[in-house]
């Protein structure tokens, strides 16, 4: 019996540290804090990246993708996530929790890929200066970004139906604070191990290709920067590229551990604080990195903000 046929008109409790109450009141405080930065600094991005002409590039293009990723990663779990820990009965239906397990599992995966286009785009701008607008031109670009946003859905359904195939026995007490794949395995009343080491495989497709992939690509971007004579030609490279190492390293390293080890093996308190890090925290710093790091997206915040807020034109 699948779990669609089982439990379609049950609801599912999310238990999130709720043996731990005081921890309630300080979880939401920064839970609250960390979605409106997060709400303002990738709106931000979108806005300025989309008005300021010089921001017309590749690499801005990818940069909003990131920025539309992000919010919509964090707004599939973090409403509710407000919402449950006011509440005394902490819950979710099981249509709510398919779809936030659908969403969250696609945005990860969409994310990993456009990462490594990302770096791809660097190694091109900085590896193959002269054939940049030939390589990366706008239907190229277009259609990257296209294939990692329908690769990423494509890859979550397929995890999903797995995850939600696994009977239950009636368990219904999520040990965590939205649905995730680990946490969605540890209410099967089955052996896991088949359904397991199928995930692995596809969380190594979408984790590990792709940061080897990014480190292939700034291995040979580190070499090239170090070529170059300027010193101030090797801190524009370094300050560019820097950001993005940032991103990929809180992004990759925490989803890394997360999904490359048997949900039996993770501690669950501790897993708990490495998903809000990857679901919540790393949405929230990546305009931060993105914007104070790059001098052209400082100066783009100067030229369209007043027009925005002052409507100057």
């Amino acid at each position: 019996m699948n779990w669609a046929n089982e439990s379609s008109t049950r609801e599912f409790i999310l238990l999130g540290f709720s043996d731990r109450p005081w921890l309630q009141m300080p979880l939401f405080v920064l839970l609250l804090i960390s979605y409106t930065f997060t709400i303002f600094g990738n709106v931000s991005i979108m806005m300025v990246c989309i008005l300021d002409p010089k921001l017309h590039t590749p690499m801005y293009f990818f940069l909003t993708n990131l920025s539309i990723l992000d919010l919509c990663y964090t707004t599939s779990t973090v409403p509710h996530m407000l919402t449950n820990i006011c509440r005394k009965k902490k819950t979710i239906s099981y249509g709510g929790c398919v779809a936030q397990l659908i969403i969250f599992l696609a945005l990860g995966a969409t994310e990993c890929l456009l990462l490594a286009v990302m770096s791809f785009d660097r190694y091109v701008a900085v590896c193959k200066p002269l054939h940049y607008v030939v390589i990366m031109n706008h239907w190229f670009c277009v259609r990257v970004v296209a294939f990692s946003w329908f690769t990423g859905f494509g890859n979550s359904v397929l995890q999903s139906s797995l995850t939600l195939n696994m009977p239950r026995c009636g368990r219904q007490e999520v040990d965590h604070f939205f649905c995730e794949v680990p946490a969605l395995l540890k209410l099967s009343c089955a052996d896991t191990k088949p359904i397991e080491s199928e995930l692995f495989f596809f969380s190594a497709l979408f984790l590990l290709i792709p940061v080897t992939l990014i480190l292939i690509s700034y291995g040979f971007i580190a070499q090239a920067v170090l070529r170059i004579r300027s010193a101030e030609g090797r801190q524009k490279a370094f300050g560019t590229c820097g950001s993005h190492m940032v991103v990929v390293a809180l992004f990759f390293g925490t989803a890394i551990y997360m999904y490359l080890q048997p949900p039996s093996s993770t501690s669950k308190d501790w897993g708990k604080m490495v998903s809000l890090f990857y679901g919540i925290i790393t949405p929230m710093l990546n305009p931060l990195i993105y914007s104070l790091r790059n001098k052209d997206m400082k100066e783009a915040f100067k030229r369209v903000m007043p027009k925005i807020f002052f409507c100057k034109k």
